[in-house]
């Protein structure tokens, strides 16, 4: 008898490859984002720049990727997000080496990180097109939710990681370590990377989730008007002001609350200080994984499931930033507590919102999420610019009604994006 020997063989389904890989993409750019900060912030104390030129250097990646989030969504409808993520990760690595790393040098690194921020400003609309052709309904959750959770950990990661290379190689070497990040991953897509065969085409769930049969080749005008005039875009784009309107007031103005209200220095606390953060990344995976169990288990409609991962999130994370203000009486482990309480909150509903597009518009998932990110980009400007005044209306930083009413103001936007996201956002499709 002859016994025939059959090689074990492991499979990975390309869809996780993707997914992954977009994860790493996300995680990769925010690293970028943080180590900049990092650099220059240390790079502006030698070269003594003051502070109102270093907000400005620090708010110049901003204005240019607010810019780009619409056109980054039309390029990723019709040449591909391949392409797109491609041209994205190689312009974005090789400014930040060649960014100078004299600090006086004020206007040309200005001009370096608008760049940089037009070039970040197509990775979201390019990526959610590359996810809304790879992944069918039902997974569409936790896959963006996985890979929007990157933009979490990298940002920890580098916190952690990055002070330690500064120390050892320097605050300007960070520039060049995230530019080879960059390019690492430029090198990794170019090698797991591809749009499937026809562009608009989506896995689907089921028969009735296929794309018409005559839907071949490049996707036709994007209907500009329909989508403008739809109640259930404008719950997305609602939801993402609000979202990151909350997100951007926190991080932003997190060590002027730690110093101020809980009267300890934010770099002090070491590795506690990304504990936010990581619990942001696992509750925005445990969203995801939520909102496609309610689909898969509970035979919940898409609509439906959305509806409730996104509520549980906004009104938690709203009864979680009420709590911050009066932590400094409770100690420095109650308000690292209640931070990360809410930054974990408003992770867990992007397992709503933030998948919502896809559902409604999946050939057009890059044009709607560049949409509502331009808004999600506005609202962290005009949020953090709210906070400063409320602050200074209440006599500063150390008065803790002041933050009292700013927190008031993220919880009543973050309510009110509940409300429009329960009355108006839909499940099915709705642009072919």
């Amino acid at each position: 008898m002859t016994v025939v020997a059959r090689r074990a063989t492991f499979r990975i389904e390309p869809r996780y490859v993707i997914v992954l890989a977009t994860f790493l993409a996300t995680f990769t750019a925010y690293v970028e984002r943080v180590g900049f900060s990092i650099a220059f912030t240390d790079l502006a104390k030698e070269a003594g720049i003051d502070e109102s030129v270093k907000g400005t250097v620090l708010s110049a990646f901003y204005w240019g990727y607010a810019l780009s989030q619409i056109p980054g969504g039309w390029a990723a409808q019709q040449y591909g997000g391949r392409i797109m993520l491609l041209l994205c990760f190689a312009s974005w690595s090789l400014v930040s080496i060649l960014t100078p790393t004299n600090a006086r040098h004020t206007l040309a690194i200005i001009f370096a990180r608008v760049c940089i921020g037009v070039a970040q400003g197509f990775l979201i609309p390019a990526v959610h097109t590359v996810l809304s052709q790879w992944i069918p309904p039902h997974e569409r959750a936790r896959a963006v939710s996985l890979t929007t959770s990157g933009m979490y950990l990298g940002s920890a990661s580098a916190m952690l990681v990055l002070p330690w290379v500064a120390s050892i190689t320097g605050s300007a070497s960070l520039l060049t370590v995230v530019g080879g990040l960059g390019l690492a991953w430029l090198v990794l897509w170019l090698l797991v990377g591809r749009d499937i065969p026809h562009r608009e085409t989506v896995i689907p769930l089921s028969t009735m989730d296929r794309p018409a049969s005559g839907s071949k080749g490049r996707p036709g005008p994007t209907p500009y008007r329909r989508m403008m005039s739809s109640p259930a875009v404008w719950a997305i784009v609602v939801n993402n002001f609000s979202f990151h309107y909350a997100f951007y007031v926190i991080m932003n103005w997190l060590p002027t609350y730690f110093n101020h209200v809980l009267k300890v220095e934010l770099n002090s606390l070491g590795g506690a200080k990304t504990v936010p953060y990581l619990v942001m990344f696992l509750m925005s995976n445990v969203g995801g994984w939520a909102g496609d169990w309610l689909i898969t288990r509970r035979r919940s409609p898409v609509g439906a499931a959305r509806k409730v991962v996104n509520t549980l999130g906004f009104v938690s994370s709203a009864a979680a930033l009420m709590l911050m203000p009066g932590a400094g009486a409770s100690g420095v482990g109650y308000g690292v507590a209640v931070t990360t309480l809410t930054l974990g909150c408003l992770g867990f509903s992007r397992g709503g919102f933030s998948v919502n597009h896809m559902d409604i518009a999946p050939k057009y998932a890059g044009m709607v999420m560049g949409i509502s990110n331009t808004a999600g980009t506005v609202s962290g400007v005009i949020g953090v610019a709210v906070t400063g005044y409320i602050l200074d209306a209440f006599g500063g930083a150390d008065n803790v009604m002041g933050w009292y009413t700013a927190h008031a103001v993220s919880a009543a936007v973050c309510g009110q994006a509940m409300l429009v996201f329960n009355v108006f956002a839909r499940g099915e499709r709705l642009f072919d």
